[in-house]
């Protein structure tokens, strides 16, 4: 086991998140009736129906990162954790500045709040992002994570769908106070091909102490399967601002690591 697995399974198992939820009968096709009919769409190719609602899903990720359009790119390996029986995403990485200096970054949200810890060496903290502009921005990350992994972990009344075409749909997740919202966009068989939100903020190009509203998206280069189960093949997060888009993190997931309902920790 890698080092930053090692300490992801530990601080994810000191958590102290719930680790199973009472037993929920399948899917049905008479939950997903009143749907609109892309979202129907979207859940069957996502395998929901017939299958018990998730409740958690483990998963390590590989690719590359870098902090803005003109900056190198670096190595990354991530793990994450995220639970629906309280709203939570941990999201692990390591990168390597300058292709030496280990950097672990904590992209996380909990009981409403969201943070982002960036410490070299996992020793000196040079970032500690929190306050409303990353409590709503975790959030929508993590309605990103369960609309391309794991769909049932936002099917409850929390979840709003509004359907736009055959191939759009409107998606809106609250939690603890916060309401996020984006639009996600299908192909000819129902699969996420891309993802769009305004409820993440990216740095102000002008003070980098600032944070404003920025357009984020994320797609996907194909689709794959794995234990039966449709998952993202690879993709990547694209920021928009006002100078020009570029993709700043590029993944596929490690081998044999996606796992679903899953205790905290394992």
């Amino acid at each position: 086991m890698s080092r930053l697995r090692a300490t992801f399974s530990r601080e994810v198992r000191a958590a102290g998140l719930p680790s199973a939820p009472p037993q929920t009968s399948p899917v049905a096709e008479s939950d997903i009736a009143t749907l609109p009919r892309a979202v129907q769409r979207y859940l069957r190719f996502m395998g929901v129906v017939g299958r018990p609602r998730d409740w958690s899903f483990r998963a390590g990720w590989k690719g590359r990162f870098r902090m803005g359009p003109d900056r190198p790119w670096m190595t990354l390996q991530a793990w994450q954790y995220n639970s629906r029986l309280e709203v939570t995403r941990l999201f692990y990485m390591r990168l390597r500045f300058f292709g030496v200096l280990p950097v672990i970054g904590r992209d996380t949200y909990r009981k409403g709040e969201g943070r982002m810890l960036v410490r070299p060496l996992d020793l000196v903290t040079v970032q500690d992002g929190h306050g409303a502009e990353f409590d709503i921005g975790e959030l929508v990350t993590y309605l990103n994570d369960a609309i391309l992994v794991a769909p049932s972990l936002i099917l409850g009344p929390e979840t709003e769908w509004t359907g736009v075409d055959d191939e759009t749909f409107d998606v809106a997740l609250s939690d603890r106070g916060h309401t996020v919202r984006a639009r996600v966009f299908l192909d000819e068989r129902g699969a996420p091909r891309d993802f769009s939100t305004t409820d993440r903020f990216g740095q102000d190009p002008r003070d980098a102490k600032r944070f404003v509203r920025t357009r984020w998206t994320t797609p996907i280069a194909g689709w794959q399967t794995v234990g039966g189960r449709p998952v993202p093949a690879g993709g990547k997060a694209v920021w928009h601002p006002p100078a020009g888009e570029f993709s700043y993190i590029e993944v596929s997931f490690i081998d044999g690591s996606v796992a679903f309902n899953v205790a905290p920790g394992d």
